[in-house]
Parts: C-alpha cells; sequence; structure tokens
C-alpha cells in the first residue's frame, strides 16, 4: 500500500503536469494508494486559512469553490485514521528524540502502523523515522 502525502495529494487536486504523471503512476499500480486523515486536516486548514482571511466577497467565492472541492478530492480517497497505536507510536518516537514537525510525524507513525509506504517530497525531515518507508514519485 502506498501512502500519499500532503504534497502529492497537491499536485493531483491541482493536476499540474507533475500531478498528471503522478496519476498515471497511480493508476498503473496494482498497489492501493491512500492518504491520511491528517493529510486531509493540512489540506482543509489551508483553504479554511483562505477563506478566514479572504477581505472580498470574490477572494471569499474562490476560497470556499476551492474548499469544496477539496472535500470532494478527498472523499475519493481511503483516509488512514489516527488512532491509539499511532499515537503510542509517536510518544515513543518523540521520547527517542525524532524531532520533525508534528503533522510530518504524525503521517509517518499512521504509514507505519500500516506497513506501508509514504509518498512523500520532504526526504530530509522523514530520513529521520526508523522504519519508515517512503518514496518520491513527483520526480
Amino acid at each position: 500500500m502506498f501512502v500519499l502525502d500532503t504534497n502529492h495529494l497537491r499536485e493531483l487536486s491541482f493536476k499540474t503536469a507533475i500531478g498528471r504523471r503522478l496519476e498515471d503512476r497511480i493508476f498503473s499500480t496494482k498497489e492501493a494508494v491512500v492518504t491520511t486523515v491528517v493529510c486531509a486536516e493540512e489540506m482543509q486548514r489551508g483553504w479554511l486559512a483562505r477563506i478566514s482571511s479572504a477581505s472580498r466577497a470574490a477572494e471569499a467565492e474562490e476560497a470556499y469553490e476551492r474548499f469544496s472541492e477539496s472535500v470532494h478530492f478527498l472523499a475519493s480517497f481511503v483516509l488512514l485514521p489516527w488512532d491509539v497505536q499511532a499515537d503510542e507510536l509517536l510518544q515513543s518516537f518523540r521520547k527517542a528524540g525524532i524531532r520533525i514537525g508534528t503533522m510530518d510525524l504524525k503521517i509517518a507513525c499512521i504509514t507505519i502502523e500500516h506497513d506501508a509506504i509514504l509518498l512523500i517530497r520532504n526526504r530530509a525531515d522523514f530520513e529521520k523515522v526508523p522504519g519508515l518507508r517512503f518514496e518520491n514519485w513527483l520526480d
């Protein structure tokens, strides 16, 4: 199973050239391709921030439209959950001194818990997480 990180999801949702190549690769794999509830949270927080900061009606309308598109886009994926086992793994990594962003570490914990491969762009931080398998399909 492959787990899409937020940067991979964004390329897909914005239908960039890289996103279209990624989509082709996803369709060609025989493995399940999913994401996490934490990635969904990250995507939605971005749109909610734009909605909150919109100073003109047209900006708000566009932000709400993108938020709505994002909801529909995310609904097409299985969202791996955040649960007690993932939280226990997070706490053990924190106690071991693993220092990367909390959201990234949560995504890594969910991926490890499901014995999956995380598709990421940010290799530098994720290399610090013991037992995490990852690849970059955006290059």
